[in-house]
């Protein structure tokens, strides 16, 4: 794999996630939708340049910045992105190149049970018992 710019997508990044990627509507109105690796290309250059999607630059090819801006929309709400976590963890784990030692747990993004808690919340003064 040879390494170029940041936000180039090569084949090997492609292939797992493009049958992610939701089919445009048959009878959507307008031009012809940008390609997948196009948008996703746009989408990268902005997130790794900091760009405002205004100023994303039409020679790259990947359409509007605000093309890309509503399909990073479409395929965060699609699940896309998650999926692809997923793929890419399993991808990375099989060819041996996930360091796990220095994998931490975050519990910030797990769902705690209700009443799981210690016992009343001392910041509720509303509540008897706080």
């Amino acid at each position: 794999m040879v390494v170029g710019r940041p936000w180039d997508v090569d084949d090997w990044l492609l292939e797992p996630i493009e049958p992610l990627l939701p089919p445009w509507p048959d009878k959507a109105p307008g031009p012809r939708p940008v390609p997948g690796r196009q948008c996703l290309q746009g989408i990268l250059f902005v997130l790794h340049t900091g760009i405002g999607w205004e100023d994303l630059p039409q020679a790259l090819g990947s359409g509007s910045g605000m093309t890309c801006w509503r399909r990073l929309h479409r395929w965060t709400e699609a699940g896309v992105f998650d999926q692809v976590h997923q793929i890419l963890l399993a991808k990375l784990n099989a060819a041996d190149r996930i360091d796990w030692s220095k994998a931490a747990t975050d519990g910030s993004h797990i769902d705690a049970k209700k009443g799981a808690g210690t016992g009343p919340s001392p910041v509720n003064r509303a509540r008897p018992g706080s």
